[in-house]
Order: C-alpha cells, then sequence, then structure tokens
C-alpha cells in the first residue's frame, strides 16, 4: 500500500511562509486526488487544499490567496505552499490520499510570535 511522509513544518512568525512537503512511497498523482488538511487544538479537521490528477486545485475560503498547492510527479512529492501565515494557521496538516485513504502522521505548523 502507497505511503505518504509530511515535513516542511515548524514555528513561523505571523506573516510568514513555510513549504510543506508530502512524499509518496509511489507514483500516484496520475491516479489519485491529493489533499492537504489541518487539525488545529480542539477543533474537527478541515481540508485545506485539493489537487487532482488533471491538475485542478481548489482551496477552502481561509487559506485561498494564501496557500498554493503543487506537485513534483518525478519527485513524487505535493508541496503546500503557505504565505501569508496567519496565528489562525496553527495546526497539525496532513495529507492524505483519497480514494486510498492514506494519511500521513502529519506535521506540526505554528504560528506566532
Amino acid at each position: 500500500q502507497v505511503q505518504v511522509v509530511e515535513s516542511g513544518g515548524g514555528l513561523v512568525q505571523p506573516g510568514g511562509s513555510l513549504r510543506l512537503s508530502c512524499t509518496a512511497s509511489e507514483s500516484i498523482f496520475s491516479i489519485y486526488v491529493m489533499d492537504w488538511y489541518r487539525q488545529a487544538p480542539a477543533k474537527q479537521r478541515e481540508r485545506v487544499a485539493v489537487l487532482t490528477p488533471a491538475n485542478f486545485t481548489h482551496y477552502a475560503d481561509p487559506v485561498k490567496g494564501r496557500f498554493t498547492i503543487s506537485r513534483d510527479s518525478a519527485e513524487k512529492t505535493v508541496y503546500l505552499q503557505m504565505n501569508s501565515l496567519k496565528p489562525e494557521d496553527t495546526a497539525v496538516y496532513y495529507c492524505h490520499v483519497r480514494g486510498a485513504e492514506v494519511w500521513g502522521q502529519g506535521t506540526l505548523v505554528t504560528v506566532s510570535s
């Protein structure tokens, strides 16, 4: 079964940027929709970005215009570029392979001064 591993989280000041990576164990981006989710403390997990095999993207309203999802098929990696970060973006961010129902272990993003 395919596995995915997230990386790139950390502590950043408000207004800063981070790029998260989700690296898959196999070449799957032409088959599966890839999602980025996040879960803040005491809140439900929410989907923030979607990337389809046809390269269609979709973003949740709270991150629209600030986050960008993309992929490098040769590297088997999906990225989430996060700009103009806000304290409310603080969460554990998860990569999800839709259809295969595979989740990564998550990477923590903390936005704080």
